[in-house]
């Protein structure tokens, strides 16, 4: 039996769309309700069959809503929670799917309007791709989706998004804000500049001469530029000490090479190497 009567959920792109799609595939959800801005957009997702019916009115979309998922740009996920807390009539759970969380937590007021509760999620799926004509039921299937409850929280609401991403197929864990962003900053967002850097400094005239390696180390440098500046940008302090210790890192290798000094450089390759084979081959951020 469904554990959502009515799901709202407020972005239905290639995150969105999945929620979607995984929820009524798997009868979490009776009924799937699209909101977003483009009713073009959502009412092509509604024939596709990624939700059950669209609006671009919140307060039509959240009527009655047990849970509402945003899956908006960082920059806009705040507001879109307290517009979407107004436009209930009754309380509900809503949550995210945002890269970033201090910001977020930071832009919101306790109480939300209308008695509504807000815990912060991050799923670590994705893809360079967007849109959802991209969604699929599975993206979730063993991969990591992180709470970061606060104080304020309320286990039973813990509990219920638990149950929520566990049925999309998820593995669930807890975080504080400060913890994930400040974890996220190195395991997500800055790959994507590394990634970035990588594509920009690269020769344009030497692309038909590129391989697995250059397409493997760039493929998330591929992604829409709209989403990831307001991610950046929310996460700027994490962001810049892990970049510190990239860049330390990399003095390192290229001094090894300057130098000639073939001990060390084979020590920082075999330690990436190690590092690389111990991570886990689900669960990884690739968003």
């Amino acid at each position: 039996m469904a554990d959502v009567e009515k799901l709202v959920v407020f972005g239905v792109g290639l995150l969105g769309g999945s929620i979607a799609r995984a929820a009524l595939a798997r009868g979490v959800a009776r009924e799937v309700v699209g909101l977003g801005r483009d009713a073009e957009k959502l009412a092509k997702a509604e024939q596709a069959g990624i939700i059950t019916r669209s609006t671009t009115d919140a307060a039509v979309a959240c009527r009655d809503a047990d849970l509402i998922v945003v899956c908006t740009p960082v920059d806009r996920i705040a507001n879109h929670v307290i517009e979407v807390a107004k436009a209930c009539n009754r309380p509900a759970l809503i949550t995210d799917a945002g890269s970033t969380k201090g910001n977020i937590v930071a832009a919101l007021p306790e109480p939300l309007p209308g008695g509504c509760r807000f815990v912060g999620s991050h799923p670590l799926a994705g893809s360079e791709k967007t849109g959802a004509e991209y969604a699929t039921e599975d993206l979730f299937v063993g991969r990591t989706v992180v709470l970061t409850p606060t104080g304020a929280s309320q286990p039973a609401d813990i509990e219920r998004l638990e149950a929520f991403w566990s049925a999309l197929g998820a593995l669930v864990c807890r975080m504080d804000v400060e913890s994930h962003d400040r974890a996220l900053a190195a395991t997500s967002h800055v790959p994507h500049l590394v990634a970035a850097a990588l594509a920009v400094a690269t020769d344009v005239g030497y692309l038909e001469l590129i391989a697995g390696g250059w397409r493997d180390c760039t493929r998330i440098a591929a992604a829409d530029a709209a989403l990831w500046q307001p991610i950046l940008a929310a996460n700027r302090a994490h962001v810049l000490k892990a970049l510190d210790r990239f860049e330390t890192t990399l003095a390192s290798l290229r001094s090894a090479i300057e130098t000639g000094d073939a001990a060390k450089l084979a020590r920082l390759l075999g330690e990436a190497k190690k590092i690389r084979d111990s991570a886990p081959t689900l669960g990884i951020a690739t968003s």
